[in-house]
């Protein structure tokens, strides 16, 4: 069983709170992370995983255009996405930077393929997903990993 953690990172900010989700991801026994930028992923990543954890940079307060390609591309695969667990992060330039728009704008396009979204859970923030300002710290890490753990769990109950 294997979760794809999808996201776009100009900077490299988005790419180190991926990595630390994949981390987490990983500490779930029989669960396996399949990290994949927007240009790497393909229909069969999407298809294969039990859960999708998608991030991006904020752009606008919403995700960044190629993530939004990938959903519009992959929308032929919509219904064989249902009652698979997603999740989302993001990072910003700045406090008031726009985390919690770009996290909804991505659960809107998992909620749209029909998955069963979760935030982070309740011994991090328990709100939409993980975030960071520029590069993540050791709070955004320690939440970046609960998601990813949390998603993985929940996975394998499902599964």
């Amino acid at each position: 069983m294997n979760v794809l953690i999808l996201y776009y990172s100009k900077t490299g900010n988005t790419r180190k709170l991926a990595e630390k989700v994949a981390e987490g991801v990983r500490s779930v026994s029989g669960v396996e992370a399949v990290m994949k930028t927007t240009q790497e992923v393909t229909r069969d990543d999407f298809v294969n995983a039990a859960g999708i954890i998608a991030g991006s940079p904020v752009y606008f307060g919403v995700m960044a255009a190629d993530l939004k390609r990938v959903f519009d591309e992959f929308v032929g695969v919509r219904k064989q996405m249902e009652n698979k667990v997603g999740a989302a992060f993001a990072s910003s330039g700045y406090w008031a930077g726009g985390n919690e728009t770009t996290i909804i704008s991505i659960l809107q396009c998992l909620l749209i393929y029909g998955m069963i979204i979760v935030g982070d859970p309740m011994s991090a923030t328990g709100h939409y997903g993980a975030a960071s300002v520029a590069a993540p710290d050791d709070k955004d890490t320690d939440i970046a990993q609960k998601l990813g753990a949390r998603v993985a769990e929940l996975c394998k109950k499902l599964g």
